[in-house]
């Protein structure tokens, strides 16, 4: 099996084990209902923090609840499957052999570039 086929089967492996676990995930958590209520979303709390630390403080805190948020329940589901995708094409990008210098010279000189009319 050449090294290109070897690159692509895993590629495929890769991305079948990523969206079967993605599926798996988003089906094993079902949304949760809530009592609805977070502190972080009144405005007393936004308003004390950006008085202690300012706009930077607000941006720092939302997004680290949206990076922790991409951890949990449902929205696991997605991040598995952006990085079964982004690991494939990794995997396919480095296992992609990279044309030699004689290759490269002989699309130079057969290209027709240089050449009058």
């Amino acid at each position: 099996m050449s090294a290109e086929a070897r690159a692509r089967v895993v590629s495929y492996a890769i991305l079948l084990v990523g969206f079967a676990s993605a599926i798996l995930i988003y089906f094993a958590n079902a949304p949760g209902n809530a009592s609805g209520y977070e502190l972080e979303d009144s405005k007393q709390y936004l308003r004390n923090m950006e008085l202690y630390g300012g706009k930077a403080n607000v941006l720092a805190a939302e997004f680290r609840i949206w990076f922790s948020g991409l951890w949990h329940g449902r929205s696991l589901a997605f991040t598995v499957a952006v990085l079964a995708v982004l690991l494939a094409l990794a995997c396919r990008l480095v296992a992609t052999p990279l044309p030699s210098a004689a290759d490269g010279d002989a699309g130079h000189e057969n290209n027709g570039a240089g050449r009058g009319s």
